[in-house]
């Protein structure tokens, strides 16, 4: 039995005949000369309208139906995020067909797993280095008779092939699906074991994307609303927005190398943005060490504290005390409006997933008119299950359920979830479907808590929870983001299963470490064998440390911890694709270190002890 549960009802009636291609069907017939997406163009970007993003969808349907492409059939996609994502993804739905997204970072053998257990009978890479990796695997992988690369015009070939198929054929194949079939074959990033194909329905896209345009309707119809996507398309939580923008008429466009992501922001000036608590992260750090750089960095601190205070003061209904409201003004000229104008000066709002963010750093953007919305969910889960509203918010939570949506916590914690989001089931593995519900309720995975008005807060993965020898039990996530917060810190990883302590192993992020020494009267170019064991550099990630601790007990803070002369990647196997940390990995690959962790007594008070 559940102690907690939410149900918020659907705000939209059901369409169970529905599909997603309804959606760009729809929004044509009511804004057909509506700039739905722009692409650069030079310096600038140039305006794609509604009804010419529907002619190159439908011919380039009507290209993969000349090319043997069967309704039903599975097409693999592996390519960065560009326009062509949506194009690609919306052509595919008219030809009947199912997309099995690639990210473009996976290796042959990951390629290899997704291609044979999904069955797909055709591949569109980005660029000759993608149809490489798939060329490798070509003779594991017989069902795939087509393999198409993007980069040597491949996509307008098959448009040009498909001029003799009719639009009454599209239309055919476009109407087939109903809101029960399956619209796209999704693969866990596989933090833990091989990956599982996620089966998406039509009505799962649709009935979310038509229920998060009511829930949030503030971020949506905000007149000329446009945002710039740079998380990886393959990835469900931006690939929801792509169709929900599509649905709601939002501008969209992409910039697929986030170290070019400013210039795009300054150039396109979106009124809201997608991201992961890194990339705020990223922006704060980045701000602070600038100022610290030109001997501002006091003020900077100061500005910083200020806008959180003043933040909590208002989500909490108290005054703001005549000093701060000066204070605030000032900082607003000195430090927020420049930070504004970084990320294109109209960015109103910003919705975040994928990982907690901090209550520090939402309200220290709230406090510059950035609203981030922060919310919950899973491949699983069509993405968003809970989101903060603009007019219904608590920073520091992941929000209430969405319209059509339910969450309980079982008895143990554990975040369950039902409703319109809900997967189907796991490809080909009745066995993994049945594990993962409840009485028709999915098992998150992940411990939660609920308050009376139903905002959810996120405290850990159920399978990471650490069991100290003492019988403490310590969730990761609640010591690990805050550190991670610290400009030096790339990564972190909280060890002490069974052990008598709780330590941690920690990277540095190598971009903004020679910042941050240069700052600090060390050598900008120390390489990172010698900054690990550097006094300076291990106070800092000292005080990171202690900052995570004083936010829990004293039998969950970090006694000891390591810098480890290394970075978790992607490459590395030690990430996700979505930047997630592979735990498991982590734990086998540096097992030595962890050893060494405890190898030597440490005091069992709460003094601070570096490594």
């Amino acid at each position: 039995m559940s102690a907690v549960q939410f149900d918020v009802p659907a705000a939209v009636p059901a369409d169970p005949t529905a599909n997603t291609s309804d959606l760009l069907v729809d929004r044509v017939k009511a804004t057909p000369s509506l700039a739905l997406f722009a692409v650069p163009d030079g310096e600038g970007w140039r305006d794609v309208t509604a009804a010419d993003f529907h002619r190159e969808v439908t011919a380039l349907a009507k290209g993969f139906a000349a090319a043997g492409i069967e309704p039903g059939d599975k097409v693999a996609f592996i390519a960065r995020t560009t326009y062509h994502w949506s194009l690609v993804d919306f052509a595919l739905f008219f030809a009947g067909a199912v997309m099995v997204p690639v990210y473009e970072t996976s290796s042959a053998s990951q390629i290899n797993w997704i291609l044979s257990d999904s069955g797909a009978v055709a591949v569109i890479a980005e660029s000759e280095a993608h149809a490489a990796r798939v060329a490798e695997i070509r003779e594991q992988t017989p069902l795939v008779r087509n393999v198409w690369t993007m980069s040597a015009g491949d996509l307008d070939t098959l448009s040009g092939n498909g001029a003799s198929v009719t639009d009454e054929e599209i239309e055919r194949r476009r109407t087939l699906a109903n809101g029960d079939d399956i619209a796209t074959l999704i693969y866990t990033s596989g933090s833990t074991g091989r990956p599982k194909g996620c089966v998406l329905t039509h009505s799962n896209f649709v009935e979310l994307a038509r229920n998060s345009a009511v829930a949030l309707s503030a971020v949506v119809e905000e007149p000329g609303a446009s945002t710039v996507l740079f998380l990886p398309l393959a990835h469900i939580f931006a690939r929801f927005i792509a169709v929900l923008n599509i649905h709601t008429g939002v501008k969209t466009g992409h910039e697929p190398d986030t170290t070019k992501l400013l210039a795009a922001l300054g150039s396109f000036k979106p009124t809201y943005l997608l991201a992961v608590p890194r990339v705020f992260e990223k922006v704060y750090n980045s701000a602070e060490q600038k100022a610290e750089a030109g001997g501002k960095g006091k003020i900077f601190r100061a500005a910083a504290a200020t806008a959180v205070e003043h933040s909590r003061r208002l989500q909490d209904g108290e005054r703001i005390p005549l000093g701060m409201k000066i204070k605030f003004a000032l900082f607003d000229k000195l430090v927020y409006g420049k930070l504004r104008t970084a990320m294109g000066g109209n960015v109103k709002y910003a919705v975040s997933g994928s990982a907690p963010l901090g209550p520090r750093l939402g309200h220290f953007f709230h406090s510059l008119g950035v609203h981030i919305l922060e919310g919950y969910g899973l491949t699983e889960t069509t993405a968003p299950a809970t989101v903060n509203r603009t007019d219904k918010s608590k920073i520091g939570t992941v929000g209430p359920a969405l319209p059509g949506v339910s969450i309980r916590l079982a008895e143990d914690g554990e975040i369950e979830v039902k409703g319109i989001n809900v997967f189907k089931e796991y490809w080909k593995n009745p066995e993994a479907t049945a594990d993962t519900f409840d009485d028709g309720w999915f098992r998150t995975g992940d411990i939660g808590t609920v308050d009376a008005d139903g905002y959810l807060t996120i405290t850990g993965r159920k399978k990471e929870i650490i069991v100290t020898a003492g019988g403490k039990n310590v969730a990761p996530a609640v010591l690990e983001d805050p550190i991670r917060a610290n400009p030096i810190v790339g990564q972190v990883v909280v060890v002490g299963d069974q052990k008598p302590f709780i330590a941690a192993l920690v990277t540095l992020d190598r971009e903004m470490l020679p910042t941050w020494l240069a700052n600090n009267g060390l050598p900008g170019d120390m390489p990172m064998s010698e900054a690990v064991h550097n006094e300076k550099v291990i106070a800092e990630v000292q005080t990171a440390v202690d900052r995570a601790n004083k936010g829990v007990s004293r039998a969950e803070s970090i006694r000891k911890f390591v810098l480890l002369d290394t970075e978790w990647t992607e490459a590395s196997g030690h990430l996700t694709p979505k930047m997630s940390i592979k735990r498991n990995v982590i734990l086998d690959d540096f097992a030595a270190d962890i050893d060494e962790l405890y190898a030597a007594k440490v005091s069992t008070t709460n003094i601070s002890l570096g490594n």
